[in-house]
């Protein structure tokens, strides 16, 4: 074959790739694109001169694909994959290192790498945009829900508070009037679970916002010693070792003390709760220009990816059942978002969560 006709060969299988890439990208799956990027390392493969001996990596964020015979130990060249004007990846063609050399790619193989970086690139950028815009869809949509929510839950906490004040004011009365034990011991099951119930009442109200606020400036960190204070007895029940980081002594919020202990102390039971006898737990408290956050963080099973947009809706739980109502972490964000905070968590290394409360500085 003459110069001609091989210059004409490796133009065609070129156009080929491109042609064949995006084919692949206007047809992309965006919950499968792992699928798509093979596909393309596979076309580029066959797009090189030296095919049969070519072999393709493509690597951005949580993907890595790679054709059958890929190695670092290649003579590769390199086109970086860039998602909103950051370098977030790359694409290597190459070749084995004891047979080729870097001068044995083309330049022209050097343009059709930089033009399917491109387009990866494209691909990339769409893939975000679609899962912003579908998280903004099912915060709106929780908002809705939770709005809902407030109004029905406020109603029915107001039509079970003075119900329950009855049931404990006379089950104290006939506590005073009865002397046989065993019928005392049950009395004292009625008004314990009395109690358990006006507590829930109370976790609607804060969730439904109907409990009142008093905002004062009041110092975060003894705030956390306090409830690190209460809850030192299920600590040391469980053996966990407790690690306290503050960054600074002297960190201020315009906050409810009330509201604020009930958020720590809901956020920190719920370490304690899903650690490991033995484990660690681990609070920090860091302040910036911007924002004051604290840190918990466990050693627990973690939360299942599958759930984390869930944990935050009243009446969800994982914990079985006379464990939980399902409110705490619904009224520990509603509380957050009333003190125009933010509440977060992601996986802690090598287990466990961390949960982020973020408060804006005064």
């Amino acid at each position: 074959m003459n110069s001609t006709e091989a210059i004409l060969k490796e133009r065609i299988k070129e156009l080929t790739c491109l042609h064949e890439v995006t084919s692949i990208i206007v047809n992309s799956d965006y919950d499968q694109l792992h699928i798509s990027l093979e596909a393309i390392a596979y076309c580029l493969k066959k797009a090189w001169q030296f095919d049969k001996d070519a072999e393709v990596e493509i690597k951005s964020g949580i993907y890595r694909v790679k054709t059958k015979g890929f190695s670092p130990l290649m003579a590769t060249i390199k086109s970086e994959i860039k998602v909103f004007n950051k370098v977030d990846g790359h694409i290597l063609v190459g070749y084995p290192e004891y047979k080729y050399s870097k001068s044995d790619f083309l330049e022209e193989e050097e343009v059709l790498l930089d033009n399917i970086s491109l387009a990866v690139s494209n691909l990339l950028e769409r893939k975000q945009i679609k899962d912003s815009e579908e998280k903004v869809k099912r915060q709106m949509e929780r908002t809705d829900r939770l709005h809902i929510l407030g109004e029905i839950t406020a109603g029915i906490a107001h039509e079970l508070n003075t119900p329950l004040a009855n049931i404990l004011g006379f089950t104290e009365l006939l506590k005073e009037r009865i002397s046989d034990k065993e019928a005392s011991r049950d009395l004292q099951k009625i008004v314990d679970n009395t109690i358990f119930s006006r507590e829930i009442v109370k976790k609607l109200m804060f969730f439904a916002c109907e409990m009142p606020q008093e905002m004062d400036v009041i110092q975060l960190n003894p705030i956390i010693d306090n409830v690190l204070q209460l809850l030192r007895p299920s600590l040391k029940a469980k053996k966990i070792q407790l690690v306290k980081s503050f960054d600074t002594a002297d960190i201020q919020l315009r906050a409810d003390t009330v509201q604020l202990t009930q958020v720590l102390f809901n956020l920190i039971m719920n370490a304690v709760y899903y650690s490991p006898e033995g484990g660690k737990i681990t609070v920090e408290v860091e302040g910036n220009t911007k924002n004051n956050k604290i840190h918990i963080k466990d050693e627990g099973p973690g939360i299942d990816p599958g759930i984390g947009d869930k944990i935050f809706e009243p009446f969800f739980t994982t914990k079985p059942i006379g464990d939980g109502s399902g409110l705490g972490l619904s009224v520990v964000h509603g509380i957050i978002s009333s003190h125009k905070g933010s509440i977060t968590h992601r996986q802690n290394q090598p287990k466990g969560t961390i949960f982020t409360v973020n408060f804006p500085k005064l």
